[in-house]
């Protein structure tokens, strides 16, 4: 049975403590976190932000107009990149030519808005809300914060479902639990996208960073060759590690400082707290078993090996496989019929209309969303388009190579620079596409496998996704978070996510740096040296 939990007024009691009390205990640490919050607060609003971004991305790449950086490839050669004037006249009717069609094939937008049309139905019709009441009843509470974490490390298999499932998810948990909802947004964020290259199994990732790290490699040595688990056995123990270093922080560090953001969001939008009905239990049964048979389906359908899910290789998780295309789609339905089936039978739904109107309810509150989608889909457009993130990343990374330091130096040292182009640009791939060719043979030349190398970078690649407003899921989950607190800001997230976020740089690189040294299996077909 559904055990007792806190409800909204236990929570909001626990959110006003008096301040004076908790300021004389406020470590140093804590005051710098209230002073992120209270500057980032004074921003203008994110979707002002981003037009201001994209001003100053016009200004400076004026001023830049025409500088070159070179990027090595195979062979010796090199692509040249120029710094493309932005406020040039063809680059204006360019933008305003392309303006709609960048805003629709924003990556998130479309992502977002199709999975929230099935997970609307499911939570309007109350078949979430149930399941999580008797999930509830068999999870101990404190275990709550690692399965949250756990499964938004697993969620990265699906690609960017994790940004539309399991964060808001996080939320609903907790404030079902009587926890701070924030907390658990917090910690399915951190998983999510601060431990974005940690996991315990294979994911579209692995092969696309080990194609990028094969063609720098092939510089210095045209015969290399580079096994798309050559970091496997790192990630499932950076998974371990992402997990651990989470709980600690979610439950001793962030949700600690959170009691003073009082629960102002809506009641009517809130998980109901009420024990399961017989209606709802009956409904929550038929909802799982048609959830159970479209897995069933699902999986029935990629076994054989002419599925036409499996990609051109036959293999199901390959980049270009359908089923990877498939993902968002296919949470759409797998919470669209549980849920009308749930509605039907707990009698929260009576017709169809219901059904539609559970989907029109739930996109009325995506649209500060979808505004701040367009303002950010110009932005990134217009700073991909200028090079001016290539040209820093590229200026970084051959600073770094340059000062020959140490081996163990320049890891820590190149870890630290994707890290800062990290903040800058968002795409994975992208950045390794511009780095991969840099620090590869640059570390090969010092002996460091080019395997070793793809695993620094991995850290550097999500350690400051979760405090960067350019990340394009950052909007997303300010909006998930102004759910239960209205007066939540870019400065409030960035200071609740910076412990995750200098933790994980932190400690992670100190873990790969441990696990070097121990001689630990880095992962299939992979050493830490080379030409040794």
């Amino acid at each position: 049975m559904f055990a007792p939990i806190r409800g909204l007024g236990e929570i909001r009691a626990m959110s006003q403590s008096p301040a004076t009390a908790a300021s004389a205990r406020k470590s140093p640490f804590d005051r710098a976190l209230d002073l992120i919050e209270r500057l980032g607060n004074k921003l203008p609003d994110p979707a002002a932000l981003f037009m201001i971004a994209l001003a100053l991305t016009a200004v400076f790449s004026a001023l830049l107009e025409g500088r070159e950086v070179r990027v090595p490839k195979a062979g010796g050669t090199f692509d040249l990149l120029t710094v493309q004037n932005q406020l040039s006249g063809k680059a204006l009717v360019t933008l305003l030519s392309t303006m709609v069609k960048e805003f629709v094939n924003f990556p998130p937008l479309g992502v977002v808005l199709v999975a929230m049309l099935g997970l609307g139905v499911a939570d309007k019709s109350g078949f979430i809300s149930a399941g999580l009441k008797s999930l509830l009843g068999v999870t101990p509470r404190v275990l709550l914060t690692p399965m949250t974490i756990a499964v938004g490390l697993l969620s990265l298999v699906a690609v960017d479902a994790g940004y539309v499932l399991v964060i808001p998810l996080g939320g609903v948990i907790f404030y079902a639990a009587g926890r701070h909802p924030i907390a658990g947004i917090a910690a399915a964020f951190a998983a999510v996208s601060g431990g974005f290259c940690a996991n315990y199994v294979p994911t579209a990732l692995d092969t696309i960073l080990a194609g990028l790290t094969e063609s720098g490699a092939k510089i210095i040595d045209p015969k290399y060759t580079v096994n798309p688990l050559c970091n496997y056995t790192f990630t499932i123990a950076s998974s371990v590690l992402i997990v651990l270093l989470g709980w600690f922080l979610t439950d001793k560090v962030v949700e600690p400082r959170l009691k003073r953001l009082t629960i102002d969001g809506d009641p009517a939008e809130m998980p109901k707290m009420e024990p399961l009905s017989d209606k709802e239990r009956k409904g929550l049964r038929f909802g799982v078993v048609t959830m159970a048979l479209g897995i069933a389906g699902l999986a029935l359908a990629c076994l054989p090996a002419g599925s036409p899910f499996r990609g051109p290789a036959g293999d199901l998780t390959e980049r270009t496989a359908p089923l990877m295309g498939s993902i968002v789609p296919l949470i759409l339905i797998l919470f669209l019929l549980p849920g009308i089936v749930h509605g039907k039978v707990a009698g929260t739904f009576k017709t169809h209309r219901d059904v539609v109107q559970a989907m029109a309810k739930t996109l009325n509150t995506m649209g500060y969303y979808i505004v701040m989608a367009f303002c950010a889909a110009l932005f990134i457009y217009s700073f991909n388009t200028s090079n001016l993130g290539r040209l820093l990343a590229v200026s970084g990374a051959n600073a770094l190579a340059s000062m020959g330091l140490p081996s163990g130096v320049t890891i820590a040292g190149m870890i630290l620079v994707c890290t800062l182009v990290n903040l800058l640009m968002g795409s994975s791939s992208a950045k390794w596409t511009l780095l991969a060719p840099i620090f590869v043979p640059m570390l090969m030349q010092l002996g460091i496998s080019p395997e070793l190398t793809q695993a620094a970078y991995r850290i550097g690649d999500s350690s400051t996704n979760i405090i960067t407003p350019l990340m394009p899921y950052f909007p997303l989950i300010v909006t998930f978070t102004q759910k239960y607190h209205r007066a939540t800001g870019i400065g409030t997230l960035i200071s609740v996510m910076l412990p995750y976020s200098l933790a994980f740089l932190i400690i992670w690189t100190l873990f790969l740096v441990t696990y070097w040294s121990l001689g630990l299996p880095l992962g299939l077909g992979a050493s830490y040296t080379y030409g040794q």
